[in-house]
């Protein structure tokens, strides 16, 4: 009996790495709309760092892994006096960004929240600049911040246009690992040879599972892996410019690739396609496209599926809030997407899993008119059994129009409505809201509520002069890009 013996011929790199690598070396930024909309980006997304370190369970993750460490040219972490090695300076970011659920959002066949990767991209923009300046030469600018930021944005928002991760069990924080890892090593003076290496090494990584996520094993890590995505990134970037090889066949490789391991050979909307066609699908080619239409999460600290729902019961609440102990059930009408990730029933562990529960972040709001961050912590909710009550009444529907619209590259609604019915018959209005405050078709109305959300987050962390110096010099486009990346994150720090 023979033995089959394998062809030892080593491929090209893969397509889809080498689109990637192509768009990041060669493509130029040219889309006003595309960079107004990354300044704001970069607004909001530190802003919900800085929010986030009101809270304990996240402070305690960050600073040094050794206590005393001295890092020349370390990178700073926004509302705190540490400088870090930049990959701890990343996952410190990447985590602040994250924790309260409160950044920028993507919806497509896969989620994730791109402006997750500003902490790779601050934290190498920051050493970068810092270093250069020591070398006597030029700095980064925050114009290189912002053009990093579109690409990672792109990189993540255009693979997750079709290819859906989650229905093999992977995380989203697998695009945050790639995105970061084309865009920090591009800013590392990467050529085409170490950035392919560098996407070759994101891609054989070791991927998260998306088991922190759902019931009834929801909890905190998914407020901390985009952070150790992020970081990673930087990490591989590093590797990578260290002259290590890449993989070629990395994601294509027969048997041993990311196609055959995790991802086709498990997601049954694949199993009955040729083997040519298992493998990721580009809608799109790689541009400013998601930069120009993310969302942004502006009225609530919420996962973004429940946006519009949360908007609908702060419209109901002063029709409900006398009559609570009336209510006999309440209609919560949504898309198909929400209610796979974000619907359930049965106790709530801890705060990361009261913020996935379309339920709960329903509740809330119903009965009290708002919904903000300290909402989800046990104190809270322990005081307050009426928004149990109040989950155990409510019968979620799908509208399969609303999962429709959901999936429209014209549209990308979010649709959720709300109809309360009272013991006696009598019921509210039924509340639909179709995009929510941070959605494109909403700009002119969310960015200056965005702004003062941003003013917010500055002021719980900043003395007053500090924060309207940084909010004039964020809202002046063309100051903010010439600022060399150091000193703007020097206005950031304490």
């Amino acid at each position: 009996m023979s033995a089959t013996v394998e062809t030892n011929i080593r491929p090209d790199y893969d397509i889809e790495l080498q689109k990637i690598a192509d768009y990041v070396l060669d493509y130029r930024i040219e889309s006003s709309e595309a960079l107004d909309t990354a300044r704001n980006c970069l607004m909001d997304t530190l802003g919900c760092g800085l929010l986030a370190l009101r809270f304990p369970e996240c402070t305690k993750h960050l600073g040094p892994l050794v206590e005393g460490t001295i890092v020349p040219h370390g990178a700073r972490v926004p509302g705190t006096s540490f400088r870090l090695d930049p990959v701890k300076a990343a996952w410190d970011i990447g985590t602040i960004i994250r924790w309260l659920d409160y950044n920028d959002t993507w919806l497509a066949a896969e989620w994730g929240h791109p402006s997750d990767n500003l902490g790779g991209i601050l934290a190498v923009a920051d050493h970068l600049s810092q270093k250069r300046i020591g070398q006597g030469e030029a700095p980064l600018t925050v114009r290189d911040v912002l053009e990093a930021m579109i690409m990672a944005h792109e990189i993540q928002g255009v693979l997750a246009l079709d290819n859906s991760f989650n229905r093999v069990g992977l995380d989203h924080v697998v695009l945050v690992k790639v995105a970061s890892t084309a865009v920090v090593a591009r800013m590392m003076g990467a050529n085409r040879e170490q950035l392919l290496s560098a996407l070759s090494h994101a891609w054989v990584d070791g991927q998260s599972l998306r088991t922190y996520r759902h019931a009834p094993n929801a909890g905190s890590r998914k407020s901390w892996a985009a952070g150790d995505a992020t970081s990673r990134g930087v990490r591989l970037a590093d590797i990578a410019m260290r002259g290590e090889m890449g993989i070629p066949g990395a994601l294509s490789a027969p048997q041993w690739g990311f196609y055959d391991i995790l991802f086709s050979h498990t997601n049954k909307d694949l199993a009955t396609k040729p083997e040519s066609e298992r493998k990721f699908s580009f809608q799109r080619d790689f541009g400013s496209y998601v930069m120009e239409n993310v969302l942004f999460k502006i009225s609530f600290p919420a996962e973004f599926h429940s946006q519009t729902a949360c908007e609908a019961a702060v419209t109901l609440h002063p029709q409900v809030k006398d009559r609570l102990d009336e209510i006999d059930r309440i209609v919560l009408t949504t898309h198909d997407s929400a209610i796979r990730i974000i619907s359930k029933s049965g106790a709530l562990a801890n705060p990361a899993d009261r913020d996935h529960c379309l339920q709960y972040m329903t509740a809330v709001p119903l009965a009290f008119g708002s919904l903000v961050a300290e909402h989800y912590e046990d104190t809270f909710h322990e005081a307050n059994p009426i928004i149990d009550e109040l989950r155990n009444k409510m019968e979620v529907v799908e509208d399969e129009r609303y999962s429709r619209d959901y999936h429209d590259p014209e549209k990308r609604s979010i649709a959720n409505a709300i109809q309360v019915f009272f013991h006696d018959g009598t019921s509210t209005e039924r509340v639909e809201v179709e995009y929510p405050l941070g959605h494109r078709r909403r700009r002119a109305e969310g960015i200056p509520a965005l702004e003062d959300k941003f003013k917010h987050n500055l002021a719980t962390r900043f003395p007053a002069g500090r924060c309207e110096m940084i909010f004039q010099l964020c809202k002046d486009q063309e100051r903010l890009e010439s600022t060399p990346a150091n000193r703007f994150v020097d206005l950031l720090v304490i």
